[in-house]
């Protein structure tokens, strides 16, 4: 049989360490496909990573130990496997900037972790810019006007035109030029971290730490701070901004030993936020639009209000016309509200309920509502973990089940397709006041697969629309209901 992610892990992290492994916890994932594990050892946990995209991975490698030859703050490669799939590396723990921000809320403190971000990230940006060699960087080489040009197309094609708002294609292009070749003026270009967000910045005793730069190129110092100061889900206020703003380039006058001209700095700061409020935009069509991932879906709204608040309070300093109304009428309420998802209060009388069950002993369950039925999907077609020796007598809330299910099955893409067609109904039933909608998942035993998705479907329903469920296991040998 083919070793799952964590037997593989596992086997890895006993060739660096003698400590005892007691767990090994799959954590949450983000947009990209690789897949991180937290390792529990002897009172110690480390981070696993896998991630078939080897040159990602090298490029990580290659950073990182630049990174950490100039003292910067970043994580600690212990042990890579042979194809450079899997490396385990140290742990920050489990809190992340935006974590610290969200738990106390825009108070000194958070400001203080603010600030030693930017201090550390002006650093970083200048100092291990020296001699890296950017031939290791993933993608391009430098953030120029073809990476803005790339960045801005991606906007269009994946976020405008899902939206089906006419517009001038030469006149849009020709501003996307004029933009671009303004923003590649700027001479003085350093280690660009691509991706620096309050997500990205772990918090721990020692202070804080960055993760996630294996995007990174050279480019302008402005795109980094405009991204973590613009993050739309930290809501920052613009005292917060304009303050940070001006401590970060003072951070980076310290660094150069020099002063900056601080008129053209902001100015083409202004124009850098937009492209990157343009970016996470696009990069939330595809991954949400196209890929039908909810995380992503959810968070468009918050993001256009974000673009909004910027166009009415800032200016890039040229004129896009053709842009600027296109932007404009994209940051309207009305298209605001299409992404804008329903939510369940205490007087919605909707209640769904999810059954797991088995096609060869009990069949679909009735339906005993007035709806008349609901949804049944198939979970046959995917890799029975019943058919091994060692999965059989337990179930699909069984770790290592849940484990197999994710990582040597199709069941990940299964479930977005279920998502995709029940979250259409759930939202409707909401609007309309309909009392019950029923959606059962079976499979041959009713004990692995089935149990698994229907878990799964719990979760996700309960943190989109914070809708009623009962939860019912036909077939488990302890049946429970649970209303959420």
């Amino acid at each position: 049989m083919i070793p799952t992610i964590t037997e593989e892990i596992a086997e890895l992290f006993s060739t660096f360490s003698d400590k005892k492994i007691s767990s090994i916890e799959k954590l949450p994932q983000s947009g990209g496909d690789r897949i991180y594990f937290r390792i529990f050892a002897d009172e110690e946990s480390f981070i696993a990573t896998y991630n078939l995209h080897v040159k990602e991975n090298q490029t990580f490698f290659y950073l990182t130990d630049h990174f950490r030859n100039h003292g910067c703050p970043v994580t600690e490669i212990y042990k890579t496997n042979k194809l450079q799939t899997i490396y385990i590396q140290k742990d920050f723990g489990t809190k992340s900037l935006l974590n610290v921000l969200e738990e106390k809320g825009h108070n000194e403190f958070t400001f203080h972790l603010y600030k030693e971000s930017l201090k550390a990230l002006a650093s970083l940006q200048i100092s291990a810019d020296v001699d890296l060699n950017y031939q290791y960087t993933l993608t391009s080489k430098e953030f120029g006007k073809s990476a803005i040009i790339s960045d801005l197309l991606y906007f269009k094609y994946y976020f405008l035109d899902t939206l089906k708002i006419a517009y001038d294609k030469e006149k849009l292009l020709h501003d996307f030029n004029t933009l671009a070749g303004y923003l590649d003026k700027e001479d003085e270009k350093y280690f660009m971290f691509r991706d620096f967000q309050s997500r990205n910045i772990m918090v721990d005793n020692d202070g804080v730490h960055f993760i996630d730069y294996q995007g990174g190129m050279k480019g302008a110092l402005q795109y980094d701070v405009a991204s973590l100061l613009w993050q739309a889900k930290a809501e920052l206020s613009d005292e917060w901004k304009n303050e940070l703003l001006d401590y970060y380039v003072g951070c980076v006058e310290e660094v150069l030993h020099k002063e900056i001209p601080r008129e053209v700095f902001v100015n083409m700061y202004h124009g850098y936020v937009l492209i990157r409020l343009l970016q996470v935009l696009g990069a939330y069509g595809f991954r949400g639009i196209f890929e039908r991932k909810a995380h992503f879906l959810t968070s468009i709204p918050l993001a256009l209000k974000n673009l909004r608040g910027f166009l009415h309070t800032r200016n890039t300093g040229i004129l896009l016309p053709e842009f600027d109304r296109i932007l404009y009428e994209v940051t309207e309420d009305l298209i605001i509200q299409k992404f804008e998802t329903i939510k369940a209060n205490e007087h919605t009388p909707l209640i769904v309920t999810i059954n797991s069950f088995s096609y060869k002993i009990g069949g679909i369950p009735k339906d005993n509502s007035t709806n008349g039925g609901g949804f049944v999907f198939d979970c046959r077609g995917i890799l029975n973990p019943g058919r091994f020796e060692e999965y059989k007598k337990i179930n699909g809330r069984d770790k290592r089940v849940m484990d197999f299910l994710e990582q040597n099955t199709r069941m990940p893409d299964f479930l977005n397709s279920v998502y995709n067609l029940t979250d259409i109904a759930v939202e409707n039933y909401i609007e309309r006041g309909f009392e019950s909608l029923q959606i059962n998942f079976g499979c041959t035993g009713g004990c692995h697969r089935s149990v698994y998705a229907a878990d799964a479907l719990t979760r996700h329903l309960r943190n989109k629309f914070n809708v009623k469920i009962l939860l019912h296991h036909v077939e488990q040998h302890i049946t429970e209901q649970k209303g959420f």
